[in-house]
């Protein structure tokens, strides 16, 4: 199917999806059928799957309103590539390219902006929900404010989001960062409270905030200016690795385009699990390679296959548990959470970003307090199991620990919870009233089912 570019279009595009919707046999369940994915949850749905591959493109783009129409399937890559020449781009650019705008409200997508703008669902203006009953229901803080309301954090199980109204801001040319050492996560979350309340740093107006930690004893809170001059300019789409100038480096300039996809070239550094991270290996490879998607297949690729991990059995190597996280704590826990982690996660480099909420709207399925300053805290690779843990040790290990700091976890990737304290963390009252609403006839898997289930 063509993308849409245009209001006509895209009215037709609904009209032949709804049709489609229609058209699957009572009972069966709603999938979507979609060009992308970056949800680690590997599960084999059955079934047709709607074709949604249509409802990809920017609309419109108001540079006096600073605001663009975007349909629901288009990935930020394209959504930034719109925006930029209009000297705009949107308040959160999740850190991958191929992450949808559709998938970041309903799924919770964070950067180093979401110190001062929170989620990309907090700078949506107006939303196109399809519902599972076919009927196209606009959306706003004040028009039909309980779906709006309740959908982000929804993965889907309330409706699909065509055409989404969000709110843009001004760009300069360039990101001036510094990198500023950090002791230890608890000089690192110091670090950043100050930062984040103050959006200035040794004098210098801050725009955006994150880190990296390396070690119990090395981390790093990256801090990126808006610049009109740039003495030098790194590229690290080619040889050189970002993450690695980060230790090497303590400034560094980047155009606006480059800082917003510093991360997606290596998957932050996820790539060196397929050896491009070694010079001899990365010449060879094509920079339009050099991206998320390819490593993300290269994962789907091998949880079908299973390849590797049976070449390493084989070899006597232990078996291991994919820990593929993000979690949001309180600043103030920071150090609590990573003094466990070090000790009995044996993962790094591991990344921070500070999030507030943007104001104090509440969010029925993802409520954070807005008078607190959290930590995202990602990590993402596979720890060796001892004798005698069984496969999910480390993930439930992580959700305790979490939970006891009065923290929440994102839930693209695999989830333990029992269904009531599952329901307990994630507006589940909310929940089953928006379900009973927007979903009557259970056509869509609910959030338990679909985050934490086997479905």
């Amino acid at each position: 199917m063509q993308p849409v570019t245009d209001h006509a279009t895209y009215r037709a595009a609904v009209r032949q999806l709804q049709a489609d919707l229609a058209a699957l046999p009572p009972g069966a369940p709603v999938r979507l059928g979609k060009a992308t994915s970056n949800l680690f949850r590997f599960r084999e749905g059955t079934g047709p799957r709607l074709d949604v591959r249509a409802f990809s493109g920017v609309l419109e783009v108001d540079e006096l309103a600073r605001t663009a129409q975007v349909l629901g399937m288009t990935t930020y890559e394209e959504l930034v590539d719109a925006t930029l020449p209009h000297g705009l781009m949107p308040l959160v650019v999740p850190q991958l390219k191929t992450i949808t705008l559709g998938g970041a409200v309903t799924g919770v997508g964070i950067e180093s902006t979401s110190f001062r703008s929170g989620t990309p669902h907090e700078s949506v203006l107006e939303m196109d929900v399809l519902t599972a009953e076919g009927r196209l229901v606009t959306c706003s803080r004040n028009v039909e404010p309980e779906l709006f309301h309740g959908f982000p954090n929804s993965y889907g199980t309330l409706g699909y989001a065509l055409r989404l109204v969000i709110e843009l801001e001004p760009v300069r040319p360039f990101v001036h960062l510094r990198h500023v050492p950090a002791a230890s996560p608890a000089a690192a979350a110091e670090l950043m409270t100050q930062v984040c309340a103050t959006s200035s740093y040794d004098g210098e107006p801050v725009a955006f905030v994150d880190g990296t930690w390396f070690g119990p004893q090395e981390a790093y809170v990256t801090l990126g200016s808006w610049s009109d001059q740039a003495p030098l300019l790194s590229d690290y789409t080619g040889m050189a690795v970002y993450y690695r100038s980060i230790q090497q480096r303590r400034e560094d300039w980047l155009t606006v385009r480059d800082y917003l996809w510093r991360w997606d070239t290596d998957w932050f550094w996820c790539s060196r699990a397929f050896g491009v991270q070694n010079p001899a290996v990365r010449r060879w490879v094509p920079r339009r390679y050099l991206r998320s998607d390819v490593w993300w297949k290269l994962v789907a690729f091998e949880r079908r296959h299973r390849w590797k991990t049976r070449w390493d059995l084989r070899h006597g190597k232990p078996a291991q548990e994919e820990v593929v996280q993000d979690v949001e704590v309180p600043a103030d826990r920071l150090a609590d959470f990573m003094d466990v982690f070090a000790r009995e996660v044996p993962i790094a480099p591991v990344w921070f970003c500070p999030i507030r909420p943007r104001d104090d709207t509440r969010w029925d399925l993802w409520d954070l307090d807005p008078d607190v300053l959290y930590v995202n805290v990602g990590f993402w690779s596979a720890v060796p199991l001892e004798p005698g843990e069984g496969p999910s040790t480390h993930n439930r290990l992580i959700e305790r620990l979490v939970d006891d700091l009065g923290g929440r976890k994102s839930l693209y990737s695999n989830s333990f919870y029992d269904e009531d304290h599952f329901w307990s963390l994630y507006g589940g009252g909310s929940y089953a009233l928006l379900k009973k609403t927007w979903d009557p006839d259970g056509r869509l898997l609910d959030l338990y089912a679909k985050t934490v289930g086997r479905s």
